[in-house]
C-alpha cells in the first residue's frame, strides 16, 4: 500500500488563515491527474484541490486548475457565483491548487436513491424532487445570463444538501466569453454529453475547442435527473463501447422514452425531463423557463 497523497504545503498554509490550523485533512479523490481533499478547522472546512504531477496528463491537470480559477473569479464578478464560494489559488513545486469553501451536500446519484424506488411515490417526495430540480436550473440560469455555461452538468458535479436545495461545483470546462482558454473542451462526462457536442467532437480534431452553449446544459440537466431518477441512462448502449461509438449513439439524437422506465408518474417532472432532452438545441427550454417549470 503506497502513503496516502497530501495536500501541498503551500495550500495548507494559507488555509489556515481562513478555517484555523487542519484538525483533520481527508483524501476525497485521486485519478486523472488530479486529487481532492477536504480540509477541516476550527472555523471550518475547504475543499482543496491539486493537480498530480506524477499523472499521466500532470501538464494539462495543471493547466486545468489554472483555468477553473479564472472562470471562478469571472463569475464571481459577472455576479453568477456567490464571492463565498472561491477562497484561493496559487502555484506549488508540482504544480496549481485552488481551495473553494465546503458544501455540505451528497452527490445527486446517492440523493435521489429513495426517488428510484417504489416507495418514492409518495406526497412528501414530490415536491422534494421538484425542490432540487429548480435550485439546479436556478443556478444554472445565473450563469446563462452571464454568457456562460458550465459545461460539465452531471451528477457527480451536483451536490443536494439535507433541505433538497442543488449545488453546483467543478467550474473548470466551463465556456465563456472571450478567447483565452488554456484548455480546449472537448465534452465531458460521456453519459450526458448533449447531441450536439458528440457531434463537433466527432467531426473536429481533438485539439479543437468546442464552445459549449448554455443549451448543451440544459440537455445536461435533463440526462442527469433521467438517469439519477430512473436508474437508466436516457441513451441506452454497450458500455464495452468505445467513447466515439457512445458519441456516435448520442450524436443520433434519440433518447429511451421516460415513461417506459420512470419508477412512478409525476407527470409534470416527466414533461420537463423531456422538453430538456429534445434533440434541437433550439427546442430546449431555457434554463430561466425551467425554473417555474418544475
Amino acid at each position: 500500500m503506497g502513503q496516502t497523497p497530501s495536500p501541498p504545503d503551500e495550500a495548507v498554509a494559507l488555509l489556515t488563515g481562513h478555517i484555523g490550523e487542519p484538525t483533520a485533512i481527508q483524501l476525497l479523490s485521486d485519478r486523472r491527474g488530479s486529487r481532492a481533499w477536504k480540509v477541516q478547522g476550527p472555523q471550518g472546512a475547504v475543499a482543496l484541490k491539486a493537480n498530480n504531477p506524477d499523472g499521466d496528463d500532470a501538464r494539462d491537470k495543471a493547466a486545468e486548475m489554472a483555468q477553473e480559477d479564472d472562470h471562478l473569479l469571472h463569475l464571481t464578478a459577472a455576479g453568477a457565483l456567490s464571492p463565498d464560494y472561491r477562497l484561493s489559488a496559487g502555484a506549488w513545486d508540482g504544480g496549481r491548487w485552488l481551495a473553494v469553501n465546503w458544501i455540505d451536500g451528497v452527490p445527486l446519484w446517492r440523493a435521489l436513491a429513495l426517488a428510484r424506488g417504489l416507495e418514492g411515490d409518495r406526497d412528501s417526495v414530490r415536491p422534494w424532487l421538484a425542490g432540487i430540480a429548480r435550485t439546479w436550473t436556478e443556478h444554472l440560469a445565473r450563469m446563462h445570463a452571464a454568457g456562460w455555461a458550465h459545461a460539465d452538468v452531471q451528477p457527480t458535479n451536483t451536490l443536494v444538501a439535507n433541505a433538497g436545495q442543488a449545488a453546483v461545483i467543478d467550474y473548470a470546462l466551463a465556456c465563456g466569453p472571450g478567447a483565452d482558454r488554456r484548455v480546449p473542451y472537448r465534452g465531458a462526462l460521456t453519459h450526458t454529453t448533449a447531441p450536439e457536442i458528440a457531434t463537433a467532437i466527432l467531426s473536429t480534431p481533438a485539439d479543437t475547442h468546442i464552445h459549449a452553449q448554455p443549451a448543451a446544459d440544459i440537455w445536461s440537466l435533463g440526462a442527469s435527473l433521467f438517469w439519477c431518477w430512473t436508474g437508466h441512462r436516457p441513451v441506452p448502449y454497450d458500455d464495452d463501447l468505445d467513447r466515439l461509438e457512445k458519441l456516435a449513439t448520442i450524436a443520433q439524437g434519440t433518447t429511451t422514452a421516460l415513461r417506459d422506465v420512470r419508477p412512478w408518474p409525476f407527470p409534470e417532472f416527466e414533461d420537463a425531463i423531456t422538453a430538456c432532452l429534445a434533440p434541437d438545441p433550439a427546442d430546449r427550454p431555457t434554463a430561466k423557463e425551467l425554473t417555474t417549470a418544475w
